[in-house]
């Protein structure tokens, strides 16, 4: 939607991106969140380390998603777009 308004991906428009979409992934994250921490608490024995396993993966996981993505996004498309000067 964003990216139709202009052809060249920005940094504005990853931006804007983020602000669209936070909403959803925190309702999400913290929806799986509670469903996991519930799984860890009320699970059994054999069940703990694996809940336990999915409470750090939902947290890096939104974490990443919001922090890490867009600006390694950002970085891979700036790097495309300027022309390889190192040819021999």
């Amino acid at each position: 939607e964003v990216k139709g308004k202009s052809p060249n991906l920005t940094g504005e428009m990853i931006n804007t991106s983020i602000n669209q979409t936070l909403s959803r992934t925190m309702l999400t994250s913290m929806t799986t969140l509670l469903v996991v921490l519930i799984l860890y608490f009320l699970g059994g024995e054999g069940i703990h380390g694996f809940a336990f396993a999915l409470v750090i993966g939902v947290i890096v996981g939104t974490y990443s998603s919001i922090f890490v993505a867009s600006p390694i996004l950002l970085w891979m498309t700036n790097r495309s777009e300027k022309p390889n000067t190192s040819a021999v």
